[in-house]
């Protein structure tokens, strides 16, 4: 069971990464401004546009569902609206990058004037197609071509959400977490390089994920990828000596939850606030904002 022990530990072991100090990144949105990382938490609410996500409540059947959906999750408290046309799972149909642009153009041209939205993809061509259509955030998913994702959204600028991965995308069945009983030290070596190159290319605002959501091949049963995910979220704020916001996308553990499952971002919020998230990325905005909502409230 987490303790309070586990959490104090913590505290006190790597109190030197907790207090170094993160330069907020500022989405210009088109009516309020999106800080992310001044201490206030983000939410991005998600709509997949792809049968195939494990998350069904998420499930937008066409362009018009997807909209609607967005423009709910905004009224629900959602900052940042992220869309994507295909899951990150490893089996999932795969979306050329032509059907990927179709559908999310459309999506993002008709949400851009009210929302800020974020692109999932790992396409050049789809990334310039939602970035044209009105796009102020890139979810970065897959490193092939990443560096002419980087310019395009330089030249948009737009914010770029930088996912953790080795592979030319997530979906690969061979893509692996960081090995071993401490995996910051490997994010850390992962992150500050892409970092780095991200704003010599002229990326000014840039967010790293540590890739919870996704599948790896090396975290084989559901109680071993629970268990790195919870380790992830209370142990975020290692990663603050890069000196750019966090993310996260919060899990929501079937096989820990079962018909419960859509309370699980909750709980998993309180993991990834406690340590130390800044933008969460949610399917169950209303509850999760809640429950960000009353630990803020609430002191001890």
């Amino acid at each position: 069971m987490i303790s309070l022990a586990d959490l104090a530990s913590l505290h006190d072991r790597y109190a030197d990464a907790l207090a170094a100090p993160v330069t907020p990144v500022t989405v210009a949105g088109p009516r309020d401004d999106v800080v992310i990382g001044d201490g206030s938490p983000a939410l991005m609410g998600c709509v997949n546009l792809s049968r195939d996500s494990t998350y069904k409540d998420s499930v937008a059947v066409d362009a018009e569902t997807a909209v609607r959906m967005g423009r709910v999750l905004a009224a629900q408290g959602a900052h940042v609206i992220d869309v994507g046309a295909e899951s990150s799972g490893p089996h999932a149909r795969r979306v050329g990058a032509e059907e990927q642009s179709a559908v999310l153009g459309e999506v993002v041209a008709a949400l851009a004037d009210d929302v800020v939205v974020s692109v999932e993809t790992y396409h050049p061509e789809v990334v310039e197609t939602c970035l044209k259509a009105g796009a102020r955030v890139l979810n970065l998913t897959g490193r092939r071509d990443e560096e002419t994702m980087l310019r395009l959204a330089a030249d948009h600028g737009a914010t770029v959400v930088m996912c953790f991965g080795e592979e030319a995308d997530v979906r690969e069945s061979a893509s692996s977490a960081p090995a071993g009983d401490d995996a910051l030290p490997a994010l850390l070596d992962h992150f500050g390089p892409r970092l780095e190159h991200a704003r010599s290319v002229g990326v000014r605002e840039v967010v790293l994920d540590p890739g919870l959501g996704f599948t790896y091949a090396n975290l084989t049963t559901p109680a071993e990828r629970a268990g790195w995910q919870a380790r992830m979220l209370a142990q975020t704020f290692r990663l603050r000596p890069l000196g750019a916001p966090l993310c996260h996308s919060l899990p929501h553990s079937f096989d820990l939850f079962g018909a419960e499952y859509r309370k699980a971002e909750g709980f998993f919020a309180v993991l990834a606030a406690l340590g130390g998230a800044h933008l969460y990325r949610v399917h169950e905005v209303a509850h999760v904002r809640a429950v960000l909502g009353a630990m803020d409230a609430l002191s001890l």
